[in-house]
């Protein structure tokens, strides 16, 4: 039996411990087995389930395949004494004793760890040196947003990164130049507690100065100066600031990328003076032309092909054409839509035009509109206004084919409150729209249509979640004659109410579905995703109709099923069954269950 060694007298004493993780990550596994037992002895609950997965993973001594126990023994706790105290005072145990023991000669050593106290923070000295230009409520505050406070375990991780955040709390706000000059951490064994001390020099207050671009050569700097709302001379510096100007423009479709930073001055002091420091955008502009082709399959409107054009300098005048054809089984499509670059808004203007010709539920539609948008973004809440001028012409079996138009103007309003864009897991997506028409101004009937929807998200547990989606809708006239059909309702399919096919819920005409005044959808879905693997299980019941008489709305069509998730880049991809109650149809749905 080897006894434990003395404990070390109570002395206090000073511990670098800037470059223990360093070490941590340097440590050697072992070339063969490591034959013995360990044990944690004298410490409580939370020093076992702290230290026993540190020490299963990282202490891994080397032994001899073959030696006597005795031997084996006195390696391991040479091994020990050697590695464990810089191991364990990662966690905050800097006084641990170690015995190993070798209980027979055909049995492995064991060694016993007695990690003593765990040390705690005692007291935090937070002081900034050459600090004229750094208000004394700046200080305080940064300060109280320390992150390792009194009484906390200090852990070395933990020292790290509250240095770590403390700088950083400097550096992206008025102080692009701030240091952290001394660190210390000093321990004292006689009451298990660490001292802190940190000195930091903010270095002078910064300003902005005059933007300098580099890498345009298809485009003017007028272009960044649209997409500019946060990085003005004269304006306090600000990391966010300088992230949101990179964030735009890599949105655009003029840049592949952009890197904002701030150039300050070599031998810039700190005594109490303001910097005014330029900014350097630097860009790589994308290709101006872009042709595209794709081909898939919607469950609502069957398989297709596409052909894109796309441009980013059209006319040389840095707009932005985005056109195609589409051709699907059941609806084809042609569109042309030209975006400005925004004003000194920051709205942005397009004007567009589009063909399409569809036969869904035997109603045959061809469609031609022009229209010009006006689209703004403030915060997390979208507008659009826009005018569109529609000729309509319908085709319904046995009946006589009708022409009808209309120019509407239209208001809508989205908010997006949600965690993720693409993945929500809490949070609302909102929209709310209206426009109508008025007979005699080029449309052949009164009306004003109203339309909102919202979608909300609720966690559940470490990554389930629950969806509730409501709809609703209404065309105010005296009836629905008129009206074309993309101011009426039809529901039904992905989007709507699963178990249905696409745009089957309406009001019946001749052998035709067709849309009616009012609109009201219900859906309600769980999904539970698989431990941390992409897939996902989903269940869930929709509910809706459309039709002429809002009394109808108490006999919704039900629909209810089981369907796949996966996360893909674009968001959640969903394949769902669903069985229609009215119809007792089984119907398949595809698409990507992401918010509108």
């Amino acid at each position: 039996m080897t006894a434990f060694p003395p404990r070390p007298r109570p002395t206090f004493h000073r511990l670098a411990l800037a470059g223990v993780l360093g070490l941590l990550l340097g440590l050697p596994a072992g070339a063969f087995a490591a034959a013995y037992t360990l044990r944690l002895q004298g410490g409580d609950a939370t020093a076992e389930a702290v230290l026993r997965p540190l020490l299963d993973k990282y202490f891994d001594p080397e032994l001899p395949a073959q030696s006597y126990d005795g031997e084996r023994r006195d390696l391991l706790l040479r091994e020990a004494r050697r590695r464990l105290p810089e191991l364990l005072a990662t966690e905050g145990y800097f006084s641990p004793l170690l015995q190993a023991d070798a209980p027979s000669d055909d049995a492995p050593p064991i060694l016993v760890v007695d990690p003593g106290p765990r040390t705690t923070v005692g007291q935090v000295v937070i002081d900034f040196a050459e600090a004229a230009a750094l208000p004394p409520e700046r200080q305080a505050a940064l300060r109280q947003g320390w992150k390792l406070p009194a009484g906390q375990p200090f852990r070395a991780g933990d020292w790290e990164s509250a240095k770590s955040a403390l700088l950083t709390a400097l550096l992206t706000e008025d102080f692009a130049g701030a240091q952290l000059r001394d660190s210390r951490a000093e321990v004292d064994p006689d009451t298990a507690t660490a001292r802190l001390t940190v000195t930091l020099v903010p270095g002078p207050r910064y300003v902005l100065g005059p933007l300098q671009i580099v890498g345009l050569e298809r485009y003017d700097d007028a272009l960044i100066d649209r997409y500019n709302r946060t990085v003005r001379p004269g304006r306090p510096y600000r990391e966010s600031d300088l992230i949101a100007l990179q964030t735009a423009l890599q949105s655009t479709p003029y840049f592949s990328s952009a890197n904002v930073e701030l150039l300050p001055r070599e031998g810039d002091s700190g005594d109490g003076e303001t910097v005014t420091a330029p900014v350097r955008l630097t860009v790589r502009e994308k290709a101006a032309h872009r042709i595209g082709t794709g081909a898939g399959f919607s469950s609502n409107t069957g398989a297709r092909v596409e052909l894109s054009y796309r441009s980013a300098d059209l006319f040389s005048r840095a707009w932005e054409l985005s056109s195609g054809v589409r051709l699907e089984q059941k609806r084809q499509t042609g569109y042309a839509d030209i975006f400005l670059p925004p004003d000194a808004n920051g709205a942005r203007n397009s004007v567009g035009g589009s063909y399409d010709a569809s036969d869904i539920q035997g109603m045959k539609l061809t469609r031609s509109a022009l229209g010009v948008v006006r689209s703004q973004q403030r915060g997390s809440i979208e507008m659009r206004l826009s005018v569109n001028y529609q000729v309509e012409q319908r085709e319904i079996h046995g009946e006589p084919t009708t022409r009808l138009q209309a120019l509407t103007p239209n208001v809508q309003y989205i908010w997006r409150a949600v965690d993720n864009l693409l993945d929500p897991r809490s949070g609302i997506v909102a929209q709310a729209q209206a426009g109508g028409a008025a007979k005699g101004l080029l449309a052949d009937q009164n009306f004003l249509r109203l339309q909102g929807r919202a979608t909300t998200y609720f966690p559940v547990g470490q990554r389930d979640v629950l969806s509730l989606r409501g709809e609703l809708g209404a065309t105010l006239a005296p009836s629905r004659d008129g009206i074309p059909q993309d101011y009426l309702f039809r529901s039904g399919g992905t989007g709507s109410v699963r178990g249905y096919t696409y745009q089957s819920l309406g009001v019946k005409e001749g052998n035709a579905v067709v849309g009616g005044r009012y609109l009201a959808v219900l859906s309600g879905e769980y999904t539970h995703w698989i431990d941390k693997s992409p897939w996902g299980i989903a269940a869930f019941v929709d509910a809706g109709n459309a039709s002429d008489d809002p009394a109808k709305w108490s006999s919704l069509a039900v629909g209810y099923g089981l369907g796949v998730r996966w996360k893909s880049p674009a968001g959640p991809l969903a394949v769902d069954l669903a069985y229609g109650q009215k119809t007792g149809d089984v119907q398949l749905h595809f698409s990507v269950a992401i918010p509108f």
